[in-house]
């Protein structure tokens, strides 16, 4: 079977196209390498090396505890100081083991956090392979201003729309990546999670966000974008890079696409060189509102 790639927990699809027969490679190929690191403005650098797994199998637990890559030599730079981070274990609340990488906490002296404005160089070798990625956490150009809720129109149901208000400043090619979180849960993406300013720049605008979904688990469309009343939103507002920006509407696609034989093929855009999945940077800001009943 043909391996698909993917960054650990998020199964990106391929797509196929109607205007022309399309022939699909099903021979047995290398397993690739795959990595999905971030470093968020005030945090410590976190990184996960998996390998690709068998997008035609059902992927167990025991599959995804065989995919993480262990005993990887794995540093960041700032441009001033390198810190070689360590490896980590965490269990889930349903016991599955996950491991990452993050700063070693018995050499803090070298260990940095994110700073806006910034540059970082991420280089992992192992299994004799050397990877190497560059991102920047931007300054916050995209402003958040406000944040508030809305009926969803139906005076008898519980959703409720949440929106935002942003101010892009006059330069071109700022970015944007969102997550949010219901009453406490964890941050999820929205299916598209991320927006440029192409068509806003320069201006003050306002814009509806959809409540983050668990890619993992099957999307309910009657309820999916909407909170219900009741809840306590907080909102994730990260500026990310151009190269964040790509891999995520790349990826977001073709998660969106799948199953859709009118979608074009597209090809997840990473910047790991040597490897699949994607290094980068956030400039957060958090916001939290609730909505009554």
């Amino acid at each position: 079977m043909q391996k698909a790639y993917f960054p650990l927990l998020m199964v990106v699809l391929a797509c196929t196209a109607c205007e022309k027969e399309i022939t699909v490679d099903l021979q047995s190929k290398e397993d690739r390498l795959v990595v999905e690191g971030i470093i968020e403005d005030g945090r410590f650098p976190m990184v996960t090396i998996s390998r690709s797994l068998n997008y035609f199998s059902k992927i167990t637990p025991a599959q995804l505890l065989e995919s993480f890559v262990h005993d990887a030599v794995v540093t960041v730079s700032n441009g001033v100081r390198t810190h070689q981070l360590r490896e980590y274990r965490t269990d889930t609340t349903n016991g599955i083991a996950l491991y990452f990488y993050s700063a070693d906490t018995a050499q803090f002296h070298t260990a940095f956090t994110g700073q806006p404005g910034n540059s970082y160089t991420l280089k992992i070798e192992v299994e004799g392979k050397t990877l190497h990625a560059v991102t920047t956490i931007p300054e916050p150009k995209l402003r958040l201003d406000s944040m508030w809720w809305m009926d969803s129109g139906n005076s008898s149901t519980e959703k409720a729309r949440v929106l935002v208000k942003v101010t892009d400043p006059p330069e071109r090619g700022n970015y944007v990546r969102y997550f949010t979180s219901r009453n406490g849960d964890r941050f999820l993406p929205g299916l598209n999670s991320v927006f440029d300013d192409h068509i806003v720049n320069g201006t003050t605008f306002d814009v509806p966000l959809d409540a983050g979904v668990d890619k993992n688990q099957k999307i309910d469309f009657d309820t999916y974008g909407y909170f219900k009343k009741g809840d306590t939103v907080t909102l994730k507002f990260c500026n990310v890079d151009h190269n964040t920006y790509d891999f995520w509407r790349t990826a977001d696609f073709a998660f969106t696409a799948t199953g859709n034989p009118f979608a074009t093929p597209t090809r997840t855009q990473g910047n790991v060189q040597g490897a699949l999945g994607y290094w980068g940077g956030y400039s957060v800001t958090y916001k939290t509102i609730t909505i009554p009943k």
